[in-house]
């Protein structure tokens, strides 16, 4: 049997990805039991029926749960404004957190935690998912192996369905909200790319130049368009496109090139990754990848994320690059509204002091 943990769900009503959690934790085995504090009550019966038996106990009290239960690790999926509180609390009892993004509306409330979590050596993961799914996996190791020799540039877009801005239901949840959210599109979905450009080059954005509006005039208050140019502390330059276009769907992709060659990412599409490299057997060929695109998703992270503290291993996602990427879209909405290049490490200095 594997070493196996108690985990605390810490959500509301207004909780993002609730069931693709519960199935999660259901499905690993690591997760020994589930203790869920829902001060709506909104989950209990979906938490029940999902997790059986693993359900131990349900409260209303996130404080009281805590101290009662002693859980490894507190997954908190919750208004982003609402989040930080709570993550805190989970810190103090002595646990380690995965927190849904953005898990905050400014950074300045995010670096603390983070500090908090490494001073009691205690993960602090940031729900970037996408991490794990196997042809990102793949990318990375490409570049770490030197396919494409030192890397150029990087071009990035994700682009969601405008038609979810329209529906009046959404425009009165906190995704909608900048006050509850921090933004729009870029934090909600745009984080992730700008996560995996970072992850699969090994490299951070330091500098960002960047734009955000409502190209599509909906009654909500955050952007459902922004572009970025980026410098990375490698060297390279990238690009990222992130907004709410179409009617319906996905599009997306990430492009990277080198000295030696390029690879792109193309997630929606069944063979989502292919390159060329002027180097090796195959120079000047390009290669498609042939590996299988599951799992993916949720599971495989979340059952990364548990394992990590159960076994006290390596996590999906460390501290400083969950900290990292708040910090990178936060500087993008910081260059949009000055009209100025911005420094990433710049946007915390006032909490640094």
């Amino acid at each position: 049997m594997p070493n196996q943990i108690k985990v605390a769900l810490l959500t509301h009503a207004d909780g993002a990805h609730v069931g693709a959690y519960l199935k999660a934790l259901a499905e690993t085995e690591e997760c020994g039991s589930v203790v869920l504090a829902d001060p709506d009550g909104h989950w209990q019966d979906e938490a029940q029926q999902t997790l059986g038996d693993k359900l131990a106990r349900t409260g209303r009290n996130v404080g009281g749960l805590l101290e009662a239960e002693q859980p490894e690790l507190a997954l908190v999926t919750m208004e982003a404004k609402l989040a930080p509180p709570v993550i805190d609390v989970a810190l103090d009892a002595g646990c380690h957190v995965f927190a849904e993004k953005p898990a905050c509306v400014r950074v300045e409330d995010f670096v603390p935690l983070v500090r908090k979590a490494d001073s009691k050596h205690r993960y602090l993961m940031l729900a970037l998912a996408n991490r794990l799914n196997p042809e990102i996996v793949a990318a990375r190791e490409l570049i770490e192996r030197g396919t494409l020799g030192r890397l150029y540039g990087v071009e990035a877009h994700l682009i969601a369905d405008q038609t979810r801005l329209t529906r009046p239901a959404y425009q009165k949840t906190w995704f909608a909200d900048r006050d509850r959210a921090a933004g729009g599109h870029l934090i909600w979905l745009g984080i992730h790319w700008l996560d995996l450009a970072m992850h699969i080059s090994d490299s951070s954005i330091d500098q960002v130049a960047g734009f955000t509006t409502n190209i599509g005039g909906q009654p909500i208050n955050v952007e459902d368009s922004a572009t970025a140019a980026l410098h990375f502390d490698n060297g390279m330059l990238g690009t990222m496109t992130s907004g709410y276009y179409l009617d319906k769907g996905y599009h997306s992709h990430i492009q990277v090139w080198g000295s030696d060659g390029w690879l792109r990412l193309s997630q929606m599409e069944d063979r989502p990754l292919r390159w060329s490299s002027t180097q090796g057997d195959k120079a000047g060929e390009v290669q498609i990848w042939e590996g299988s695109k599951q799992p993916r998703g949720y599971t495989p992270f979340v059952r990364a994320a548990v394992q990590a503290c159960a076994n006290m291993s390596d996590p999906p996602i460390s501290s400083a690059h969950s900290l990292r990427a708040l910090k990178t879209v936060f500087a993008i909405y910081a260059a949009a509204e000055s009209g100025q290049t911005v420094q990433v490490g710049d946007v915390h200095i006032e909490c640094a002091e």
